[in-house]
């Protein structure tokens, strides 16, 4: 994948520079190695984070939905912009669609009374399985151009998750 800077294009707007940092995740995409794997581990961070607040159940629910819903609004609106500016389909910087689809794999944690640091572990490699390995049909989202076409794949691969997440949760494996 090309890497890109804003330096090689001074004359971009506050909002084009702004959308292209909400895309990284904040910085998470501009780790060297890996910076899909640091913004899956942004959005575990963030989940133990809301976790820690102790909230109810219903709270924590609400919570999740809200930070599931604003993360993929505002990464479809900022990986569009990023697109944008550096002329690239899916530029690598790009990872708030792993902090979304990693939130989405997350979410069945907030509804049960309790959970382990295994499930969390759990949820964290199904999403990334998911998204590296793009089985049926998430590869095809991949087509998709735009901000909704770099958000797509990674939300249906957060879906996949959660659904096996909450499958090896009701047969007791986790």
């Amino acid at each position: 994948m090309t890497r890109f800077s804003l330096k090689d294009k001074p004359n971009i707007s506050a909002g084009d520079r702004f959308a292209y940092l909400l895309a990284s995740g904040f910085g998470a995409g501009f780790f060297p190695v890996g910076p899909g794997t640091v913004g899956s581990l942004e959005a575990v961070a963030i989940f133990l984070a809301v976790a820690a607040l102790r909230l109810d159940r219903s709270q924590f629910v609400v919570a999740m939905i809200l930070l599931i819903v604003a993360s993929f609004a505002a990464g479809v609106w900022a990986a569009e912009r990023t697109c944008k500016v550096t002329g690239l389909d899916d530029a690598q910087v790009i990872v708030i669609d792993e902090v979304s689809g990693q939130l989405i794999a997350l979410a069945p944690l907030a509804v049960w009374p309790s959970f382990s640091i295994t499930m969390v572990i759990a949820a964290f490699v199904l999403f990334r399985l998911f998204d590296i390995f793009k089985p049926y049909p998430i590869r095809k989202l991949e087509g998709l151009h735009g901000g909704l076409g770099v958000m797509a794949d990674d939300t249906l691969a957060g879906i996949y998750a959660a659904a096996l997440l909450w499958l090896a949760h009701t047969i007791h494996i986790l």
